[in-house]
């Protein structure tokens, strides 16, 4: 028997032992045991979890050197832990949706720019004209720049959202609100 199971056993004993001794019954004796030696382990990938912010968490993430199929998988992937069902479409004759997002009759039009400098009104012409292709009733632009003054004057008249930066840890939430149900 390895010297790491031979600790275990010594270790998962002495807590069965103490928990008896100091007056609890057999099932918290078994419990203590059977706990006990794994508590170390957990209390170490606890803290390191607790560190370490999700990628949905960081933006800092969506601005490393991310590709741009790459940043659209991330956008994808925010999306679906929203519980939103999630279609990438084709990369030609995309009509300028990346993402459609959602159920009918809310779904999602989401185009997506991996950008070193502000995204400009064309994004915003091409996801809001190709919404109608795609059957959406919403649309957005998800960068991890920001956006030049003509395209959120081009979103405000259309009524599409733009996230970019900082705003990219709160795209789940702006997506489940898109998306969600008229009620």
């Amino acid at each position: 028997m390895p010297t790491v199971w031979k600790v275990y056993v010594v270790v998962a004993l002495a807590a069965g032992i103490a928990v008896h001794v100091a007056g609890l019954d057999l099932r918290w004796s078994a419990a203590a045991a059977a706990l006990v030696p794994a508590l170390p382990a957990f209390l170490v990938g606890m803290l390191r979890g607790a560190r370490t912010p999700a990628a949905r968490e960081d933006p800092v993430v969506a601005k490393q050197a991310m590709t741009g199929t790459e940043f659209e998988d991330h956008v994808a992937r925010i999306a679906r832990s929203s519980g939103e069902s999630v279609i990438m479409t084709a990369t030609t004759g995309d009509y300028g949706v990346d993402l459609v997002v959602g159920r009918r009759p809310n779904r999602l039009a989401i185009q997506c720019k991996r950008q070193s400098r502000p995204v400009g009104s064309s994004a915003v012409q091409e996801v809001v004209a190709g919404a109608a292709m795609h059957d959406c009733a919403h649309t957005m632009v998800v960068t991890n720049h920001d956006f030049t003054p003509a395209a959120r004057r081009l979103a405000e008249r259309h009524g599409c959202v733009l996230v970019g930066g900082e705003g990219l840890v709160r795209l789940g939430s702006t997506i489940r609100r898109l998306t969600a149900p008229d009620r």
